[in-house]
């Protein structure tokens, strides 16, 4: 689908990770089961792949998002609660487009097509390689103060 980019920050609707913030990715060819769970999630897109493949004969992209938004910060608490405060803990999957709603949102995270491919989900170590990266781009923008929208969970 022609909007659903590189960047481009959508709301996953069914799964575990239902109504999380994410980022749409570019092309993966793996896919994993979700489980039901209620929480709102937004993801980026990472890597669409539009036509599908031999693996998962249907639209899918890679997203990366939050599973656990950091905690507010006041100005009493002392640098270290701060800085445990500010942690983020990030997941990555391949999400059916059907599972994806868009929204008008993009966020830039440089560097993160190169870190997530389709051969990252193959071995748990690239996984979690993969995590840590993202965990570690996640947290410099949320300590920069750059798009805090990101950074809290959908309430509705």
């Amino acid at each position: 689908m022609k909007f659903l980019k590189v960047g481009r920050v959508a709301i996953i609707t069914r799964g575990r990770y239902a109504g999380k913030k994410c980022e749409l990715g570019e092309g993966l060819k793996t896919n994993s089961e979700t489980e039901v769970l209620t929480e709102e999630l937004q993801v980026v897109i990472i890597q669409p792949q539009d036509n599908g493949n031999k693996s998962h004969p249907y639209p899918h992209a890679l997203v990366a998002g939050i599973e656990r938004y950091p905690s507010q910060i006041t100005r009493r608490m002392s640098k270290a609660k701060q800085t445990k405060r500010s942690k983020v803990k990030p997941f990555i999957k391949v999400i059916n487009y059907n599972h994806l709603m868009p929204t008008r949102y993009t966020l830039e995270l440089e560097g993160l097509k190169s870190v997530i491919t389709a051969e990252t989900f193959k071995e748990v170590s690239q996984r979690e390689e993969a995590k840590k990266t993202i965990k570690k781009t996640l947290e410099e923008r949320y300590t920069s103060g750059k798009n805090r929208w990101f950074f809290t969970p959908l309430r509705f």
